[in-house]
Parts: structure tokens; sequence; C-alpha cells
């Protein structure tokens, strides 16, 4: 056939699906789909790029692959199609056919076991590292003497087989295996004598993991291979590469994750890790010291006091509102940090509490004019007086709030109730700037009202009795000076709290409101909803309730 012929012919091809049938009719390769229909149940296909000259040859089914062992048919069929078609089992490549012919012309002339070796396809994967020999010296080779040789590069066939079904065949060297790999060097020298090691690993976890820590084996430098894989397969890598016992490979590893930044997710793998193997202390010490804190459990006691204890002083509001949503979110049982967050000291917390109050109790004193203005230092004339004041109730409501969270605020209710002193500033005071010591009250109330707070008869009359008088006082400045506060939330809190007490001491506390309201009207909490369930407690009800006195 001469060239124009090829050229006409060449142009005709068309493109076809592999499926394991014989070829379409083709004026190129009658002879090939002839052989193809006769040789159809001979056929061995590898799945997946091959490389003679590597160290390693992976194949990659659904099932064991056949025995490299191949007649001289078949290494004559894989001479005479091209390699750059073969693609994938399912894909051919549509490319000119010219070249291909040119290809077969010179291949004619080799032997059958050359031809089968050239026609191999060279590997993408750069993980298998090998000598590269001559050209004279793979043409020479024999394939099934290569493949079959104790020593040889493909000597072991590893096959692993997922959880979840499929398995993945891994033809390799035992010399690199063993040199490796604690774990299979005690396989092959178990087996030695034998031409081909067949090594099985059920229960794989993931199949792709497992073949990129057999892939590092044939790396020089790990590290450089880490840096592309990333952290999280890292992890996967090391905890394959501790099973196996890949001691280079979980070294290498080790050390890329102790200098990378982790998330918490990758913290948590890494915590799980580290509690089903042990690693050499040399080697997995910084990891450890980034895992585990050495801190003992008072030292963590005494943070959070210094902590709480800086807030409290800081002199920028901006960093002060932000340190305390983060120290909040710390120490709450309620945030994400709950599982390993120890106990706090209550006894540290209320030092702080005591101390605030003592400063707020001093800053009062200088707003009724009870302290002389010789003893006021710089700095604390440098700021306004109620700007102070707001910041000292910002710092007890911060207080009380993590101890309401920790159910540690009964204390505090006593703590607020013996403040007297206080309470007498209070009424000498402005509105303007009395009504912060009733917003540690309305915390105090709507604690109680929502069930959040429980103490005894004796804590809640005593404070009821003590600040439910200069609540009604500042309600109106509450309102207008919310800061925060849920007014709606308070007056519902009032009413609950308020029913809590014995009936004779509602109906003190009761009229009390009542000619406060008739006075003031809005400037007054709305409390006729728990009114009316005292009316009805109190009277409606009470023949039954003296009956049952009675008997």
């Amino acid at each position: 056939m001469d060239g124009h012929t090829r050229r006409r012919h060449g142009s005709r091809h068309r493109s076809w699906c592999c499926t394991f049938n014989a070829p379409p009719p083709s004026p190129e390769n009658p002879h090939l789909s002839q052989h193809y229909r006769t040789n159809n149940n001979n056929c061995k296909t590898k799945l997946g790029p091959q490389k003679p000259d590597s160290l390693s040859k992976l194949t990659t089914s659904i099932s064991v692959p056949n025995s490299p062992q191949s007649s001289k048919s078949e290494l004559s069929l894989v001479g005479r199609m091209d390699p750059r078609r073969i693609l994938s089992p399912g894909r051919v490549s549509p490319i000119d056919h010219t070249d291909s012919l040119e290809e077969d012309r010179h291949s004619s002339h080799a032997t059958p076991s050359a031809a089968a070796v050239d026609s191999l396809p060279r590997s993408r994967s750069q993980s298998f590292r090998a000598k590269i020999e001559s050209p004279d010296t793979q043409s020479s080779l024999d394939p099934s003497r290569v493949e079959g040789e104790i020593g040889g590069p493909y000597d072991v066939r590893l096959n692993l087989k997922r959880k979840n079904g499929g398995v993945m065949v891994l033809e390799l060297s035992s010399s690199v295996l063993a040199s490796n790999s604690e774990v299979f060097a005690g396989l092959i020298a178990g087996s030695a004598g034998k031409k081909m090691y067949r090594i099985e690993v059920p229960e794989v976890e993931n199949l792709r993991v497992f073949k990129e820590t057999i892939e590092l084996m044939f790396e020089e430098d790990i590290a450089k291979r880490l840096v592309k894989i990333g952290v999280n397969r890292a992890i996967d890598i090391l905890e394959v590469s501790a099973g196996i016992m890949f001691r280079r490979g979980v070294s290498s590893c080790l050390k890329y994750l102790e200098a990378v930044p982790w998330t918490e997710e990758e913290e948590e793998k890494l915590r799980s890790l580290f509690t089903r193997f042990k690693f050499d202390e040399a080697t997995s010490r910084d990891m450890l010291a980034r895992l585990h804190s050495q801190q003992s459990t008072d030292t963590l006691q005494n943070l959070a006091r210094h902590l709480v204890s800086s807030i409290t002083t800081c002199s920028d509001a901006n960093a002060r509102n932000e340190l305390k949503s983060l120290v909040k979110g710390l120490l709450c049982k309620s945030s994400v940090y709950e599982k390993e967050q120890p106990d706090i000291n209550k006894e540290d917390f209320y030092a702080v509490c005591q101390s605030c109050m003592s400063v707020l109790y001093n800053l009062f004193e200088e707003a009724s004019d009870a302290i002389p203005h010789e003893r006021m230092t710089k700095k604390e004339m440098g700021k306004p007086l109620i700007a102070r004041i707001s910041k000292q109730v910002d710092n007890i409501n911060f207080l009380l709030e993590i101890l309401l969270d920790r159910q540690m605020a009964e204390e505090f209710v006593d703590l607020w109730v013996n403040q007297g002193n206080l309470l007498k500033l209070h009424e000498r005071a402005s509105p303007m700037v009395r009504y912060e010591l009733s917003r540690v009250s309305a915390i105090l109330f709507i604690a109680m009202g929502t069930r959040k707070l429980h103490c005894c008869s004796e804590a809640r009359s005593g404070l009821l009795q003590a600040w439910f008088g200069p609540m009604l006082l500042d309600f109106g400045w509450l309102q207008r000076c919310r800061k925060g506060l849920d007014m709606k939330a308070l007056e519902e809190a009032m009413g609950q709290s308020l029913l809590t007490l014995p009936l004779k001491q509602q109906y003190v506390l009761f009229m009390e409101w009542f000619r406060c309201f008739s006075r003031n009207g809005s400037e007054c909490p709305n409390l006729s909803k728990a009114f009316q369930i005292w009316w009805r407690r109190s009277f409606l009800r009470g023949s039954e309730t003296h009956a049952v006195e009675s008997r």
C-alpha cells in the first residue's frame, strides 16, 4: 500500500469505543480485527499506566490482574497497537493514524519482547523512583524474567481490599518494601523462595491514601511531596505509615505537621491518632507539646482569675468589650470549649466582684460629694464620673453573667443585699447616676423570674425589700438608657419574682408599686398581670386557704 493510499484510508478513520468486543472493520487493520476476535478471551488488560524502567508497577482493578507471563501472540498484539490510543479501558484517543503506521513498520523488525516493552506507555506518576536504563538494555529485557525474578522490580503483588468493597493491586519490588516497612519485611522474609510474593491487606479504610503512602517509599525527599499533599491527607498518611511501620514516612509526616498550623478538625484527628499509636518520643516531642498542656488545674484557675482581673481594670472601652466577649465565650458552659474547660474557682471571682463593688462605692461617694476633692488622683479626675461608674457596673454584670451560667450566683444575691452603704448613697445621688445600680438589680430580677437563679426564701425576700424601691425610681432612666437591657423581660421577671414571696410580703410590695404607678405611669414598670394573680390568690381563694389552715 503506497503513501497515497494510506492517507486516503487514514482520512476515513473513525474513533470507536472499546467494549472488549471485536473492533469495527477497518481497511488499515483487518488482521488486527480478526486477531482480536480470535484471542478475545486470552487478552490481558492492564488498568492504569505502566513503566517498565521503574522500581514499581501499579495495577488498579476490581480483581487481581492476570499472570505477567504473556504469549507471543499477545505480545505481537500489544506491539501492533498504538500506545497513544490507550487512555483507559473504555476510551480511545482519536489521533492521526499516519504516525501509528510508521511505528508499525519499524516495530515489525523488532523482536516480540522488545515490541511489548517499547509499547508500554510511560507512567504519569513520579512517585516511583528508579534508575533509567539505556534503550539497548531495555530492548534486551525479557518481561517474564524481570517480573518473576527474586528482588526484581515486580516480584510482590500487594492486594488491598477496602472495607466497603473494591480492590487495588500494586505490583512492587520486594527490596523497596522490605527496606522501608518492617511489617512487609517480616511478611516477605516468611515467604522466602517464592518467585512472586502475594500479600493481602484487608479492611483498608482508604485505598488512595494507602497507595500514596506506598509511593512515598520511592521518594527521595518526602517533605516536598507532603507540602503538595496538604495537612489533612498527611495525617491520614501518618496513620497508614504508623500501621505498616514505615519509619521514614512517620518521621517526615511528624516534622511536616509540627511546622504548619492546624484547623480544629485536624487537631482532633491528631489527638485521636496519638491515642491509638505510640510514636518515638524524640520524634513526637514537639507534636505532643502542641497537643497537650503540661499545666495543672490550679494554674488554669489562676489564669482565669488573671484574665478577669485584667478586663475589669482595662482602660480602653473597645478593647474591654472585645475581651469580655472572648473570655465569656471561653468560661461559660454553653461555649464550644465546654468539654475541655475546668471548673473555675468561685472564691477568685467573688474576690474580683468585691473589689469592683468597693470601687463603685468610692465613685458614689464622689458623686454625692462625700469624698474630699483632694483625695482624687489625676487619673480619676481626667475621666467623667458617669463613665467611670458605668464601667464598674459593666464589670459587675460581666462577672455576674459568668456566675449565673456556672450556677454560682446564689452568694452574689447575699453580697448585693448587704450593700447598705450603696443604698444610702443611692438616695443622695443624681438620677442620671444612681440608675446604674439598678442595672445590677435588673440582672438578678430577670434571673430569678426566668428560673435561672435559685436561692432561698430569705435571700429573695431580702433582695426585693432592699432593691425593689430603687428599681421603681430608676425605671424611667433604665428605659432611656437601656444598654442592652430588655425592659419587657424585666417587667415580667419583676412580677414573677414578687409572686415567689409569702402573700403578706407580696401585699406590701404590690401596694408600693400601685402607688408609684398611679403617680408616674409609664416611668414605672407595669406589673398589672402579676398584681391580678396576687389579687386572686389573696382574696378570691382566701376562703379555701383559710379552711385548709384551720384543718
